[in-house]
C-alpha cells in the first residue's frame, strides 16, 4: 500500500490525530505524549504526516522562515515508524518538506535544522550538503554561530548548549528530536554514531545537526 503524505497547519491537528502520533512512538526511547505533541502543535507552522491505509507511519513538525535572511527549514518533534517502510515514510517527509521549501525560498539554498539523539536520523540529511557537525570536519566560526542561532531558536539557554560539540545539555525533560532508527544499524558508519557517545539520553541530551539544500536538488522536486 502506498504512503501517502499531507502538510498542513498546526491549527488544523485534532486531538485524534496528536493522540494517535502519540501512539505511533508510544514504544520509542523518545515516546511523545500527547500533551508534548500540543505544545509542538502550538509551537510550530507546519506538520507533515505520512500516512498508509489510513493510518500514521511518521509525523514532523516544521516550519519555514528566515533567520538572519537566510531561507531555513526548521525540524521539531518528528518520529518515524519501526516497520520495514520506515526509509520510504522518512523519505516521503523529507520530500514533501523540501519541495514546500522550494516554493517558499525559489532560487535559494535551504539551511536545514534539526536535533537528534540517534545516529539513524543522520539519514534525513542524505540529500544534503556540508552537513554540520560530521567525522574527521572541524567546523569553521561561521558553522558553530549557525549552531548557536539555532539553539536559540530551538528555545535552548547559551548556557545548557556546547557550540564546538553541538551539544544541547538536557535537564532531565523530553528532547524534542527527529526520532528515526536505521532499518540498518550495523551500517551506520561508526564514526557518526561517535558523535552521540557522550550523550546522556535519559537527561534529555541532543546534537544540534544542520546541512544544506542546493538549488538545483531542490529544483528537482518541482
Amino acid at each position: 500500500m502506498a504512503i501517502e503524505v499531507d502538510t498542513k497547519d498546526c491549527t488544523a491537528l485534532s486531538d485524534a490525530e496528536l493522540a494517535e502520533m502519540a501512539d505511533l512512538c508510544a514504544d520509542s526511547t523518545n515516546a511523545f505524549e500527547v500533551g508534548m505533541l500540543s505544545k509542538q502543535a502550538e509551537a510550530w507552522v507546519l506538520c507533515t504526516v505520512a500516512s498508509e491505509g489510513g493510518k500514521v507511519r511518521g509525523f514532523s513538525f516544521c516550519t519555514l522562515e528566515r533567520i538572519g535572511g537566510t531561507p531555513s527549514l526548521l525540524v521539531g518533534a518528528a518520529h518515524i515508524c519501526r516497520n520495514t517502510k520506515r526509509d520510504t515514510v522518512l523519505r516521503a517527509i523529507v520530500t514533501d518538506q523540501l519541495r514546500r521549501s522550494v516554493l517558499a525560498f525559489p532560487d535559494e539554498d535551504v539551511l536545514v535544522g534539526a536535533q537528534m539523539n540517534d545516529a539513524g536520523a543522520f539519514e534525513a540529511y542524505k540529500s544534503l550538503t556540508d552537513i554540520v557537525p560530521r567525522p574527521d570536519h572541524k567546523a569553521s566560526g561561521e558553522e558553530r554561530a549557525w549552531g548557536r542561532r539555532l539553539a536559540k531558536r530551538f528555545g535552548i539557554g547559551a548556557s545548557k548548549y556546547e557550540d564546538r560539540a553541538f551539544t544541547v545539555r538536557g535537564d532531565g525533560n523530553q528532547a524534542v528530536v527527529l526520532d528515526h532508527e536505521s532499518s540498518k544499524p550495523e551500517k551506520v558508519d561508526p564514526a557518526v554514531i561517535a558523535q552521540f557517545a557522550d550523550l546522556d539520553i535519559d537527561a534529555g541530551d541532543t546534537l544540534i545537526a544542520f546541512g544544506w539544500a542546493m538549488t538545483e536538488d531542490l529544483e528537482k522536486l518541482l
